[in-house]
């Protein structure tokens, strides 16, 4: 790949509101994943992995700790002179032009001085909150092969699971002739992973003309059924690996607790293809005389002194004596306090739980305020949470904040219920 050639925009403003008190902080790119990862992780290595050194990322909800992660680019070789990582937040222009993103379309409309200082041929569009490896220069050379104005990975998905996605159908050669944008009755099981290359000086003419059309320009709404309707040429490129949107509670938690398998289906540590990450130096894991650890995944920094089954310990995790973890996530520096007891639990940074707690018991009954988030047994407690000594929660339960004794009633929260204490607090 000759130098910018192809320049790639990551879109990472997303709330990601289904991760519910995950993401009340922070954007969806920038929630842990895999311990010491944060999911904006994944498509920046594969950017620098595939040759790729000029990456736009686009944010706007909560995006102070995203800015703090990706800093200048250094984990990922991207702090170059000419190119690398640039955050680029919605702002105003001289002319008064600018406003908030307010669709994929419009935000990369909106940053195309950026795109033009590079001049390049063409322009790669990533989503920057999934889970996956992939070499882009791969697709780039299917994209010149075929002549193609746009060309868009895919995936086949289960049917019943099609209505989430832009659907699409191809000829045998790739080349696509029908695109519907999340239908309710699904023509094909063909999937659009969010992943596009442009050839530039066609994506920009569709962008100027859609953002006289539409307010709120959407790639799969807008963009790409004008380009079919005015018969640009359109392939899908076939993506048959790993990849996961971990968009829910029940989704997030299982590709975590996918990589403790002895194979994992995704390996995080592979030296021909590494994911890189801004973290810090930390000690490595210690493990106490009377530890047992069994099927988990220990970050560095971690200290086990208790029992941690089929787990995921972030960096900085102390596990005290007489504890009990089991499938669970625990980011980074909490605290599980002697003889507490946790059971399907994702836990977000800096929580301290008190001694004796015990956390996923009882029935599994949905939690009554936010049903279509929080209804598979599992129980979230927010950042910088704080349960005080000995209560009793259960599951599909939330807690946020700093919490104390008066908070339960009888030293318990029953399944289904929440707490939520902190300041701005959400579900």
């Amino acid at each position: 790949m000759r130098d910018k050639e192809m320049i790639a925009m990551l879109l990472a403003g997303g709330q990601g509101s289904r991760l519910g008190v995950l993401t009340k902080t922070k954007a969806k790119p920038a929630v842990a994943f895999g311990g010491k990862f944060r999911i904006i992780d994944f498509p920046l290595s594969n950017c620098i992995n595939s040759g790729i050194d000029t990456v736009g990322v686009l944010t706007q909800y909560q995006p102070l700790l995203l800015n703090r992660h990706i800093g200048i680019g250094v984990p990922w070789d991207l702090d170059r002179k000419n190119g690398g990582v640039t955050v680029l937040s919605p702002h105003q222009k001289n002319d008064n032009t600018g406003d908030w993103y307010s669709g994929t379309a419009n935000a990369i409309f909106q940053n195309m001085d950026y795109i033009n200082t590079y001049d390049p041929e063409y322009v790669l569009i990533l989503a920057g909150d999934h889970i996956y490896k992939m070499d882009y220069s791969k697709m780039l050379d299917f994209h010149k092969e075929h002549k193609a104005d746009a060309t868009i990975a895919v995936l086949q998905v289960p049917i019943e699971e099609a209505h989430r996605f832009g659907i699409m159908n191809a000829k045998e050669d790739g080349e696509i002739y029908e695109f519907v944008e999340k239908p309710q009755e699904p023509i094909s099981n063909l999937a659009s992973m969010g992943i596009y290359i442009f050839t530039w000086k066609v994506l920009q003419e569709a962008l100027i003309k859609a953002d006289k059309l539409y307010s709120d320009s959407d790639f799969g709404k807008h963009v790409i059924p004008m380009m079919l309707d005015g018969k640009k040429s359109l392939y899908a490129y076939t993506f048959n690996y790993y990849w996961k949107d971990v968009g829910t509670i029940q989704s997030y938690w299982e590709t975590n607790l996918e990589l403790i398998k002895t194979v994992p289906d995704f390996n995080l540590y592979e030296d021909f293809w590494r994911i890189y990450t801004n973290s810090d130096h930390q000690p490595p894991q210690y493990a106490g005389e009377h530890s047992d650890i069994r099927a988990s995944f220990l970050s560095e920094g971690s200290e086990v002194f208790g029992k941690v089954y089929n787990s995921i310990l972030g960096p900085g995790v102390i596990v005290e004596e007489g504890a009990e973890v089991i499938d669970s996530i625990i980011m980074a520096n909490c605290v599980i306090g002697e003889g507490a007891y946790i059971n399907r639990c994702i836990m977000d940074e800096g929580c301290v739980i008190g001694a004796g707690v015990q956390i996923g018991v009882g029935d599994d009954s949905v939690n009554v305020l936010q049903p279509k988030l929080y209804n598979t047994g599992i129980t979230v407690i927010g950042e910088f949470s704080i349960l005080p000594d000995n209560v009793i929660v259960g599951k599909n339960c939330v807690i946020d904040g700093v919490t104390g004794i008066s908070d339960y009633q009888d030293m318990s929260l029953p399944s289904g219920e929440s707490i939520i204490k902190a300041m701005g607090g959400s579900l």
